[in-house]
């Protein structure tokens, strides 16, 4: 990824102009929905790259370190080799983007991946996943954990309840104090958006955390009863669109299902 989203001021003028036309919306995702999948070689080729922009994740009650390190090794070598040999990519270094576990289980990852001589970068979330209900200066000191253990990716949860009570100079302020926390780690917003309930509250929520330093946006923690929708990723990659217009600053997508956050290139 290019550099870092270094923000901007709080603009709550421009968010009280924003009203998102959700039969516009659904319209345009039903059209993408429709449009028709590559076939053969190129079917390949995209699932090979969706293989690439993968944050294989344990987020389980029954985290080890012996499941951590077997994810490592799925993540490190995520096809097998014998098919990757006869598509001519067992030389090309195919690994998914990153690995995703809890704060604790960041320096069980990291012991794992050195000794392999990975450098895939290992993610983290943090700051009360999934709900991110816990106090403020828990939720930083989670961040400080796993950076210090080695993460180098944070994926931090906002505060629904600021979003869906419209206290957007709160959840900035938040934000920004999660930004500050990962030092050069990268920081990803995850937006809980099945939880914000409108179209309109997640092109804001979008909006305040690419403004707050964000340098991607999530869709879902992977845990809350609707996720990832092809609706709310075109609201969300329209937020990206004119954030961009606005600053030049390029952030970046995930799409996150249950098991895996998927990377999608920006709409600039």
């Amino acid at each position: 990824m290019s550099g870092r989203n270094p923000g901007t001021d709080l603009d709550l003028e421009w968010l009280s102009k924003v009203r998102v036309n959700t039969q516009a919306v659904l319209k345009r995702a039903q059209h993408i929905q429709g449009l028709k999948v590559p076939k053969k070689q190129w079917q390949t080729a995209w699932l090979l790259k969706a293989v690439s922009c993968i944050d294989l994740t344990t987020l389980a009650g029954d985290d080890t370190p012996s499941n951590v390190h077997r994810l490592c090794v799925k993540a490190i070598q995520p096809v097998r080799y014998d098919l990757l040999k006869k598509m001519d990519m067992h030389d090309k270094g195919l690994t998914t983007a990153a690995v995703c576990v809890y704060p604790a289980r960041v320096a069980d990852a990291v012991k794992t991946l050195k000794a392999a001589n990975s450098s895939l970068p290992v993610a983290s979330v943090a700051t009360g996943f999934p709900a991110g209900q816990t106090l403020l200066q828990t939720r930083l000191q989670e961040v400080h954990m796993a950076v210090r253990d080695g993460a180098t990716e944070i994926d931090i949860v906002i505060n629904r309840t600021l979003a869906l009570t419209g206290q957007w100079e709160a959840m900035y302020n938040e934000i920004r104090q999660f930004r500050e926390a990962c030092g050069d780690a990268h920081m990803k917003t995850i937006l809980a958006t099945g939880d914000l309930g409108t179209f309109t509250n997640i092109y804001k929520a979008s909006m305040v955390a690419m403004m707050a330093g964000s340098d991607f946006i999530k869709t879902s923690t992977g845990k809350e009863t609707v996720n990832a929708t092809y609706p709310v990723a075109i609201v969300m990659l329209r937020a990206i669109r004119d954030y961009f217009l606005r600053t030049g600053h390029k952030i970046y997508h995930y799409v996150t299902g249950q098991y895996a956050a998927y990377h999608e290139l920006p709409m600039a």
